[in-house]
């Protein structure tokens, strides 16, 4: 029969002493203390493999490990050989897994979704998406592992976007959030996805229109622009002007290259890749955009060509003309104006949508293909396009005409169609 060992106890382990030659002093289970000759103390434990092989396993130095907390290892080891398992495999899954776990952070898991996703977006979506990533959720959890996130961290994070009055932005970053940790899961990063579940933590964010001016208010609009008291920049006063008088939208308007107008016929087309439909990846809307010009938008264009019409575009940023007008020009313009929280550059859509059918009496179909809204049969939203066409023009000469009597402070003629 095999000898058994004695256990050790503390006493011996504390007061084994170095020798020339290392030597053993054996608890039992095949577990064991080695003394070398430099005086370490490596608790040790050997055992036998399926195929009959002998391996050992080391369970750390003495007094970082104590005798109790040894005799715990071996516990854990002999429950894994009783059930087949390799114990000296099982640690070293455990450390692989381990260091995956550590490598694979929010953050480098957020940029491969990201990095995944963009052939779907368009660049002012994935650089929106990555700037808000980059700017209130990496900071937080970015460099915890995603595995180990927890719906307190997860939450915390986002009420400190909320807590800045950013609500709105804290609950699609929840969202956000959830495709990344949603992601991770497709890809065996098992996570518990802390952001998926968070219905009521964050405030409930009411939805709101672009502000917008009511019809009546128009005349004194009008008036302000005509009267310029704000003492707007010379083009930002015509952006305003040309805004009122054709309501695109502001992107469209203020990256406009002169090269797609023609001055003499008064023809503005712009192509379906600038309009907003047209920059979708997945079945963009190939439809050009007649502007429709008014003689007053001509002779206005004709204006702002004599002070930008040697650049790129209609519009030039004041510190570089090489790139457009900033996208917050109009908008700080109108509040200069003094209609902060009144008036928004997609307001000057509206405006012109409600007063050209309550004032003017055109039908919604007519103003709507001048909007260039989205139609819901693809097939016949060319054909619609082209066959208001006429409709369209007549209606933005008789806006413009409209306008001109605001400006002129002349009686206004209420058109209705029949």
């Amino acid at each position: 029969m095999p000898k058994i060992a004695a256990p050790l106890t503390d006493i011996q382990v504390k007061n084994a002493k170095p020798k020339e030659k290392a030597y053993k002093l054996a608890d039992g289970g095949g577990m064991y203390l080695e003394v070398t000759p430099t005086g370490s103390k490596l608790w040790r434990m050997k055992f036998r493999q399926a195929n009959g092989s002998e391996s050992r396993l080391a369970f750390g130095t003495y007094p970082e490990v104590s005798l109790a907390e040894a005799r715990e290892k071996r516990l854990e080891a002999r429950k894994l050989i009783a059930q087949g398992i390799d114990p000296g495999q099982a640690r070293r899954k455990a450390k692989e897994e381990s260091a995956s776990a550590s490598a694979n952070t929010f953050e480098k898991i957020a940029r491969e979704w990201h990095a995944n996703r963009l052939s779907a977006w368009s660049a002012t979506t994935a650089k929106e998406t990555i700037n808000r990533l980059e700017k209130d959720i990496f900071p937080e959890i970015g460099k915890l592992p995603i595995a180990s996130i927890t719906h307190p961290q997860m939450i915390a994070a986002l009420r400190k976007i909320e807590a800045r009055g950013a609500g709105e932005i804290a609950h699609r970053l929840k969202s956000t959030c959830a495709r990344v940790f949603s992601f991770a899961n497709q890809h065996g990063i098992e996570n518990k996805n802390p952001a998926a579940d968070l219905k009521d933590v964050l405030k409930p964010v009411k939805s709101s229109h672009f502000a917008a001016l009511a019809p009546e208010e128009l005349p004194a609009f009008v008036a302000a622009i005509r009267e310029n008291n704000a003492r707007l920049y010379l083009p930002t006063r015509f952006a305003i002007r040309l805004m009122l008088l054709i309501f695109v939208r502001s992107s469209e308007l203020r990256t406009t290259p002169w090269s797609e107008i023609n001055l003499e016929t008064g023809e503005w087309i712009i192509p379906w890749q600038r309009m907003k439909r047209g920059k979708l990846t997945v079945n963009p809307d190939q439809t050009d955009h007649h502007v429709c010009l008014s003689r007053q938008g001509q002779e206005l264009l004709r204006e702002l060509h004599k002070y930008t019409g040697g650049g790129k575009y209609l519009f030039p940023n004041q510190r570089d003309h090489e790139k457009p007008m900033s996208g917050d020009a109009i908008r700080m313009a109108l509040n200069r104006m003094g209609y902060e929280g009144k008036m928004t550059t997609h307001g000057f859509r509206a405006l012109a949508m409600t007063t050209l059918k309550e004032k003017l009496g055109y039908r919604h179909e007519t103003v709507d293909r001048q909007l260039a809204h989205a139609q819901k049969d693809k097939i016949a939203s060319a054909y619609d396009r082209a066959q208001f066409l006429d409709e369209r023009k007549k209606m933005m000469q008789h806006w413009a005409d409209y306008l001109d009597g605001m400006m002129n402070n002349s009686n206004v003629v209420i058109f209705k169609m029949a």
